[in-house]
């Protein structure tokens, strides 16, 4: 085991970058900067359209709304759809951004975590003059919800099991297991996108939901086809959606976790269901801070190499 893995730093961004886009349940435009930020400041979001900078640190405590997304709220003021973001985030290994929006959405973009790691592979990551600390799994936690189920257990690095089955002829009995490095979190999670059925599409609306979804943003399946022209990015990337969402999920924990993740049929609520208990019942994590006692290599795995992602960024 080399020093630098025991004593991981933690990480911010070199520049700023942004992005614009559309948000996919409020339909309105959106632009997006992320900044670099100090040591200890975790992941932190404002809007930048309100008269009062509200900043809602992304943490669980602030999740208002579970609803086809994850939203974050603080003093009245709301921020949707951060899954994606953080799930890019978590698997680049960057701790510590200011994230500024000027509307109530993160930007879907293409409804996959692709353009958010172009994002950060943009604006470069560098470390900073403190250790990194992670949360490992000492206990099983797991929460139900009737045949739906999400658990953690003691693992010597993060891992992501995933089952689903919609009873639905393209998607059924899909499973996918990827340990999470910034590698694999590019090459075979983060380009997956958000997926719904066409059936729901109106419902949905008239419930002021997916209003600013299209082809170019989500999977739309219906009975028996994906209206998408260019059809799917991974054979089974239903399954593979619903683990960038977990990580993302999951990255509201606040610091990277240790364990393996076993999730059949679950979404966004059993998601934070699952990170509250984790979080407020005594006895399921030991924070660690690297460099401060010895660590294996799997469980420093929340070092990112800055090179580990050349040549894995695919159009």
């Amino acid at each position: 085991m080399s020093s630098h893995v025991a004593e991981a730093r933690q990480r911010t961004l070199q520049f700023k970058a942004v992005v614009e886009g559309v948000g996919l349940h409020s339909g309105r435009p959106v632009r997006l900067t992320l900044l670099p930020a100090p040591v200890d400041s975790g992941i932190l979001f404002t809007r930048t359209d309100l008269p009062h900078a509200v900043e809602i640190p992304a943490r669980a405590e602030f999740v208002v709304d579970t609803t086809l997304n994850t939203t974050l709220g603080k003093d009245g003021v709301r921020i949707g759809t951060v899954e994606h973001l953080l799930s890019a985030l978590y698997g680049f290994g960057v701790d510590n951004v200011r994230v500024e929006l000027d509307g109530p959405e993160v930007p879907i973009l293409d409804g996959s975590a692709f353009p958010f790691v172009q994002l950060l592979e943009k604006a470069g990551v560098r470390e900073q003059k403190a250790p990194r600390k992670v949360a490992v799994v000492k206990k099983a936690v797991v929460v139900t919800d009737g045949d739906k189920e999400v658990r953690l257990t003691p693992a010597s690095s993060f891992s992501v099991h995933c089952a689903i089955d919609f009873r639905h002829p393209l998607i059924t009995d899909q499973k996918f297991n990827v340990e999470v490095s910034a590698k694999n979190f590019v090459r075979e999670i983060a380009r997956a996108r958000t997926f719904g059925f066409a059936r729901e599409v109106e419902y949905m609306r008239s419930r002021g939901l997916a209003l600013g979804g299209s082809l170019d943003n989500a999977i739309v399946v219906d009975d028996f086809h994906i209206l998408n022209p260019e059809g799917l990015r991974y054979p089974d990337e239903f399954v593979r959606h619903k683990i960038l969402d977990a990580i993302g999920d999951l990255a509201l924990v606040g610091v990277p976790v240790i364990g393996q993740l076993h999730a059949r049929k679950t979404g966004h609520a059993l998601n934070h269901k699952l990170v509250k208990k984790l979080l407020t019942e005594p006895g399921y994590i030991e924070y660690v801070v690297l460099g401060d006692v010895p660590v294996s290599r799997p469980a420093a795995q929340a070092e990112v190499a800055l090179g580990v992602l050349e040549g894995t960024l695919v159009a």
